[in-house]
């Protein structure tokens, strides 16, 4: 389980273990926080390749068999 900051995440560089349609790096362009603007709830993480956006529970980045720290 990869260990993560939930503020820190802002430009880090993540791997697809799996790759859909040639998207394997990914770089984390904004933090979605909650009502408050305290805690971080969601990442947008957009394809290097593409530049597609995806939105996802920031928490999902922890899955070792999902993801992987930078770009590898």
């Amino acid at each position: 389980m990869n260990r993560i900051n939930p503020d820190k995440l802002l430009q880090s560089k993540w791997t697809a273990v799996s790759p859909r349609e040639r998207e394997r790096h990914f770089i984390v362009t904004r933090l979605i926080r909650d009502e408050q603007d305290e805690h971080v709830v969601e990442v947008v993480l957009q394809a290097v390749l593409t530049r597609r956006d995806y939105t996802l529970a920031w928490r999902e980045l922890k899955a070792d068999d999902v993801w992987q720290m930078g770009w590898k």
